[in-house]
Formats: C-alpha cells, structure tokens, sequence
C-alpha cells in the first residue's frame, strides 16, 4: 500500500511539474491517433453515407462484412501492417516499419469499420427523412451524401469521436508496428506497459492518468453531442 501511494504521489507532481517525457509521449500520441482519425473519417463518413443511401446486391453483406471489421483484433491489424510494411514485404521499401505512419497506418485500419458503422446507422435514419425530398429534386448520389453529412454532421462527430477513443487506448497494433523506440514511436499505452514492466510505477501512473483524462473528454463529449442531438430532434 506504501508503494502505491508513493507511486501516486510521484505521478501528481509528474504531472503538476509537466515532466518533459510525460509531455513528450502525450503529444506524440495525440499526434498519432490525431492523424489516423483525420484519415479514417476522410474514408469513412462518405462510405457510411453511401451504404445509407445505395441500394445494390451485396449491400446487406458488405454491412455484416463492415460490422465485422469492428471487432477485427488489433494484434491481427498489427501483424498484418508489420508482415506489409516489413523488408521482404509488398511495401518495404517505403521504410515506414517502426515509424509514427506505420502505426497511423494501423490505428486508420482500425477504426475506419467502427466509424463507417456508427454513420451508416446515423445516415440511415436521416435518409429515411430525406428521401422524398432529395429524390424530388433529382440530386446525384454525392449531393445526397454532402447534404446527409452537413445535415447530420452532430452524429458524425460522435462517430468521429467515438473512433478517437478507441485509437488513443490502442496497444497491441502499435506496440508491433510501432516497436516502442524512445523518443520516436513511444506513445501512452505503449510507454505505460513499459514503465509498468520496469517498475517505475510514477511515469506509469501519470501516463495513466493522462489516459483516463483523455478518455473522460472523449466520453463527455459524445455524450453531450449525443443529448445535444435529441434535444434539437425534439
């Protein structure tokens, strides 16, 4: 119990003190899932909002298949990227193994089915108000998209926002891409499953807390967003 508290009390002034590596691993990190949501949701909305909207043969199967992906393992992500990106590997030659774009690379594959499901069941409920209108007026499929995503732009924030929170807890897929190198593709979760190891339980402790602080703004705006959503439907 004595080491707990010493540990708690060692990661409160890491954190009072903005310790240079807390800060380091924190930006590096918000950086990295910064950048694979930015991507994610370039590819992910639209493919959302299409799904929501066309109607072809294998739609209820590229849906299952797409739901699916939402529970893919992030180790198998992980290897998958490493066995691509490796030296005997289709993309070697770009050196991107063990960098900061291998493990957006990663963090992109896994959270682009999870974005793509939560606006497909947004954009699907919104198209079922929008339908008569916007086939009224004779609007090509890229129109209906555009219109949908302004429209319902709340509901994709969350979806945006619920695909952070899942690439910032992410581990397994970056610690295998990535390789935990000091100062240069040392994240969070990485460097907290480190610390912990090495049994500097402060810097484990801080980065965690950081971690669950990180997590408690992404939930606390989904559910705003989400409440803020219902009240303008009412």
């Amino acid at each position: 119990m004595t080491d707990i508290w010493s540990g708690l009390q060692a990661a409160f002034w890491l954190l009072v003190t903005f310790d240079r590596d807390l800060v380091e691993i924190t930006l590096r990190s918000l950086q990295v899932s910064l950048s694979a949501l930015v991507i994610a949701s370039v590819i992910a909305l639209p493919l959302g909002t299409w799904l929501a909207i066309r109607r072809f043969r294998f739609r209820r199967a590229v849906i299952a298949v797409l739901n699916a992906l939402m529970g893919l393992p992030p180790v198998v992500v992980g290897l998958i990227v490493y066995l691509l990106l490796s030296r005997s590997g289709p993309f070697g030659v770009l050196g991107l193994l063990f960098t900061p774009t291998a493990m957006i690379i990663a963090q992109v594959i896994i959270i682009t089915p999870l974005i793509a499901s939560i606006t497909h069941q947004a954009m699907r409920e919104l198209w079922a108000e929008y339908h008569d209108l916007l086939i009224s007026l004779n609007t090509s499929n890229w129109q209906r998209i555009k219109t949908l995503i302004f429209d319902g732009r709340r509901a994709l924030l969350t979806a945006s926002l619920a695909g952070f929170g899942r690439a910032i807890g992410e581990v397994g897929a970056i610690m295998i891409v990535g390789g935990n190198i000091d100062h240069a593709t040392r994240v969070l979760t990485t460097a907290i499953a480190l610390e912990t190891g090495k049994g500097d339980f402060a810097l484990a402790l801080g980065l965690g807390f950081v971690l669950i602080g990180l997590a408690l703004v992404v939930n606390f705006g989904i559910h705003v967003l989400s409440r803020t959503e219902r009240e303008g439907r009412w």
